[in-house]
């Protein structure tokens, strides 16, 4: 919008409408000083990284080796069978999770069961993915008068104790590490499916009734081809992108005799070159990178304006549509049935706080007394309450750091229209999913030309680089979906940009509060980062608690109560904002 004198009296001429979105807005020099901040902590320590990466898996000292080192590390020992097993973890875990979210979104819809039934499914989803190692560990341990599980799996086949079924044993690994993902992610597939299910208009399966449908026509005109379809490619290569991220749960869940079996290439990695910049752990990287890439793409083939679907304007009163009828109860009784299962192992994670140290250690929690000494033990030591107050510093700092310079890139980057849009959506989004172990060797090595390697403000820098590309993409979409009336109403009282970008930062508050909450909760929740980076000086939360897994039976007691303390505050941002949720996650598309 611009103001010019006409006739000596102040007129606003509108340049916002839909068919001029495209104009450059704000001005040319203001845009690149807004984006500057972004692409400095995205080109030092995102792209140059990858560069560096990709060098280094193709030459040694500078010179020129071609494939050698990419044949090296696919010809080491079992790396086969890593490379298969992250394949099996990319196409199995997201099949089970997307069509158990659907099963459990439907059969939760319109109830007065079904609100709980989601809350509890939202839970899993934000505990750190140490604690799903830790409370699925202590389900798994292999000893059946305290492992939960495997009481159950001896009885259920009749065996003895010494030769009840060892779900944590090199045949069953990963079988087992498959359900503690499958556990932590259904609930934001059954958000998904929820949020699908509600934009389908009632009328639509009316219309195919009316034309003498039946229920399986319902089903797939009415619900799968206009909108699930999409819905559940997007979910599936959401998780398949996820099952890449798996490292917190092999390191914390897995014993350490057994972790060859369980390592994908997450693992493998970080086993080759740890914080370094080496020739065969870079070629696993750049295989990695490319598998992550191609994913990626499938992604976004299918997010691209597939989500948000286009929500009806609200009819009359007298024309409002009605209520689709609640599933039948069988169904009700089988999502019940699945929230009451998924609270087992947020059970056996309290209950294992709830008792001493020592019987923690020596017995089952059901065949032990009640007390709170693990709690006193862990409340009173120091090193908890240090982990507790660095890692909220850092969340804190890191979140309103990726806020500020994401508003301030998302701005300008919202008023792109066409190929110039996708590709940013595209870079966005290929940067947002970078694995980090693939950088972290040229990621140290900008760090200490930077800054001094291990300390503080160089792991929030990591943090802050690793968090603005969601972020951005996030607020992009937001601030493009603002209806013209509001942008209008923006331009006109905002004098100058900042003004203008405040005025639709309060239009966005949802987006702004879905970043916020899922920023906070990944540095809250982090491993890997800390694992990397940290210092002495600088030890996170997660690094604390998977410090505890090494003498893992021992510290049963300590590690359930540490678990526990660590999951609220995550938990509790989680269930509180989860109605902006979806949103947030779903507005990353690429457009």
């Amino acid at each position: 919008m611009t103001r010019a004198p006409v006739l000596g009296e102040l007129a606003v001429l509108d340049d916002v409408g839909p068919p001029r979105r495209g104009r450059a807005y704000p001005a040319a020099g203001a845009t690149s000083a807004l984006l500057l901040p972004a692409a400095l902590l995205l080109g030092g320590l995102v792209l140059w990284p990858v560069l560096r990466t990709v060098h280094a898996s193709v030459t040694t000292d500078g010179r020129w080796v071609g494939a050698a080192h990419f044949r090296a590390a696919l010809d080491a020992p079992d790396t086969a069978a890593v490379v298969g097993r992250t394949v099996l973890w990319a196409l199995l875990v997201p099949a089970v999770v997307t069509g158990l979210g659907y099963l459990l979104a439907a059969a939760s819809r319109r109830s007065q069961e079904g609100g709980l039934v989601r809350l509890i499914l939202v839970v899993p989803i934000a505990l750190p993915l140490v604690v799903t190692g830790v409370t699925f560990r202590l389900m798994y341990d292999p000893d059946p008068t305290r492992g939960l599980a495997t009481l159950l799996a001896a009885r259920l086949t009749g065996r003895s104790a010494e030769d009840a079924p060892q779900l944590l044993g090199p045949g069953l690994v990963t079988v087992a590490l498959m359900s503690a993902f499958i556990w932590a992610w259904v609930g934001l597939a059954v958000l998904v499916f929820r949020a699908a299910l509600d934009r389908v208009p009632p009328s639509l399966a009316d219309a195919v009734r009316a034309y003498g449908g039946s229920r399986r026509h319902v089903l797939w005109d009415a619900q799968w081809r206009p909108l699930l379809l999409r819905t559940f490619a997007v979910v599936f290569a959401l998780v398949a992108v996820g099952t890449s991220r798996t490292f917190d749960l092999i390191l914390v869940m897995a014993p350490g005799s057994v972790r060859d079996e369980a390592a994908v290439l997450a693992l493998r990695v970080w086993q080759t070159s740890g914080g370094t910049t080496t020739g065969e752990g870079a070629a696993l990287g750049v295989v990695w990178l490319v598998a992550v890439a191609a994913g990626m793409l499938v992604a976004a083939l299918f997010v691209r304006q597939a989500w948000p679907p286009p929500r009806p304007a609200e009819p009359e009163p007298e024309e409002a549509e009605p209520a689709t009828a609640p599933p039948p109860r069988l169904f009700r009784l089988i999502a019940a049935g699945a929230a009451v299962a998924w609270l087992i192992p947020l059970g056996v994670l309290v209950a294992t706080s709830l008792h001493s140290p020592v019987d923690a250690a020596a017995e089952g929690w059901w065949s032990a007394p009640l007390s709170l000494d693990s709690y006193r033990d862990v409340l009173g030591g120091s090193e908890l309450w240090r982990a507790l107050t660095f890692t909220l510093l850092l969340a804190t700092v890191v979140t309103a750091a990726v806020l500020v310079v994401a508003l301030l890139a998302a701005y300008p980057l919202a008023w792109l229209t066409g190929p110039a849009a996708q590709a940013t959506g595209l870079l966005l989004m290929a940067a947002s999913i970078v694995p980090v172990q693939v950088i972290a060797g040229p990621v140290n090595e900008v760090l200490g030309v930077v800054l001094s390697s291990g300390t503080a403000r160089g792991l929030a820098l990591v943090h802050l680089a690793l968090g603005v590309p969601f972020a951005v993409l996030v607020l992009r979409n937001a601030f493009a979906d603002l209806p013209a009336e509001q942008v209008r109403g923006a331009r006109l009282g905002g004098r100058h940009w900042w003004g203008t970008l405040r005025r639709l930062a309060r239009h966005n508050r949802p987006a702004i509060v879905a970043v916020s909450v899922l920023e906070f909760v990944q540095v809250w929740n982090d491993l890997v980062v800390g694992l990397l980076f940290s210092g002495p000086d600088a030890a996170p939360l997660g690094l604390f608690l998977a410090g505890q897994t090494r003498g893992f039976v021992a510290n049963s007691g300590a590690l359930a109560t540490g678990s526990v303390i660590a999951s609220v505050l995550p938990v509790l941002l989680v269930v509180l904002a989860r109605r902006h949720l979806v949103a947030g996650l779903v507005a990353g598309g690429v457009r």
